[in-house]
């Protein structure tokens, strides 16, 4: 810690007694704001591994599907089958603040409520293996969309954790040990001001009893 270059004067005192007091505020406020990112980022990776898991498996799922269905097709007729799609999406994108953080949030927007037009081909031609790989990417959209989500707030999260935590460090290391380290200066040097003048007053005074004296 290091004392601030200021005057040691009440004015000075007073001014530093109430930046610390902010800062002491603003120490605690930014101490309960990281310790609150945590929790919410601790949920968020949490999530995110579940999220994970369960994206990857549902994805080999239908790799594996679309494999088996590319053994027992030609290729033109899979390609023929899967060119023009029946189903739309379009994605809104919003956000939400969470501590300060907005993060993203994705509402998908289908052009129709009937599941059936994931597929977009007639299945008299087709392998069952190409539906399994169809529907099982299909049911797993809504979790991609949602990954996507989760891993995008725990980047910004983590983002704002980091710059909090920067925060308190200087609150508490630097900013608060020096303003007390100073008022601790200024206090002492106005008291030893306060005793010189004490002691300076007192004298004045026996000078001037010591020439009414003599005076008298």
């Amino acid at each position: 810690m290091a004392r601030l270059n200021v005057n040691p004067t009440r004015m000075e005192l007073s001014k530093l007694k109430k930046k610390l007091a902010s800062a002491r505020r603003g120490h605690k406020l930014l101490k309960d704001k990281r310790d609150e990112l945590m929790r919410q980022f601790m949920i968020m990776i949490k999530e995110n591994r579940q999220l994970r898991s369960e994206v990857e498996a549902a994805i080999a799922e239908a790799d594996k599907h679309m494999a088996v269905a590319g053994c027992v097709m030609q290729r033109a007729v899979i390609d023929t089958a899967l060119m023009i799609p029946r189903q739309e999406v379009e994605l809104a994108v919003g956000e939400k603040n969470v501590m300060s953080v907005n993060i993203p949030v994705f509402d998908p927007k289908y052009r129709t409520d009937d599941t059936s037009d994931i597929y977009s081909y007639g299945t008299a031609f087709t392998s069952c293996d190409l539906d399994g790989a169809v529907s099982a990417l299909s049911e797993v959209f809504p979790k991609m969309i949602r990954l996507a989500e989760v891993e995008k707030a725990c980047q910004l999260m983590a983002d704002e954790i980091e710059k909090t935590r920067r925060r308190v460090n200087a609150l508490e290391h630097i900013m608060i040990p020096d303003y007390e380290e100073t008022i601790k200066f200024i206090t002492m040097k106005l008291a030893e001001n306060e005793r010189s003048t004490t002691t300076s007053l007192m004298k004045v005074k026996d000078m001037v009893l010591k020439q009414n004296h003599n005076y008298h």
